[in-house]
C-alpha cells in the first residue's frame, strides 16, 4: 500500500484494503477467518462502509498491515490526476 494515494475517505480505505488483499493473493474468506470476523464485515470495509476501529485493526493485522498517522496536507497534483482518472473509468 505504500505507493497508493493517502487515505482521506472510507472509500479510499476500502480500496486500499482490497488492493492490498488482492496483491497478497489472499481470498476474502481467508482474511475474514484469520481476523475472526465475518466475510460480510470485510465486504463492508472494502466497499467503503463504516466499520468499527477494532474490526479494521483485526482485518489489517490478519493481512500483515498496521496504521500510521500522517499530518493531513493538500492533495498533490499527481494525487488529483490519479483521483480524477479513476472517476473517468
Amino acid at each position: 500500500m505504500s505507493s497508493a494515494l493517502p487515505i482521506r475517505t472510507l472509500a479510499d480505505l476500502g480500496q486500499s484494503v482490497r488492493a492490498a488483499r488482492q496483491a497478497a493473493g489472499l481470498q476474502a474468506t481467508q482474511v475474514a477467518r484469520k481476523a475472526e470476523r465475518s466475510r460480510d464485515l470485510l465486504h463492508r470495509l472494502e466497499t467503503g462502509k463504516d466499520v468499527t476501529t477494532s474490526a479494521l485493526i483485526d482485518v489489517l493485522r490478519a493481512m500483515g498491515y498496521t496504521i500510521r498517522l500522517e499530518r493531513l496536507g493538500l492533495p498533490t497534483l499527481d494525487e488529483m490526476r490519479q483521483r480524477f482518472a479513476e472517476d473517468d473509468e
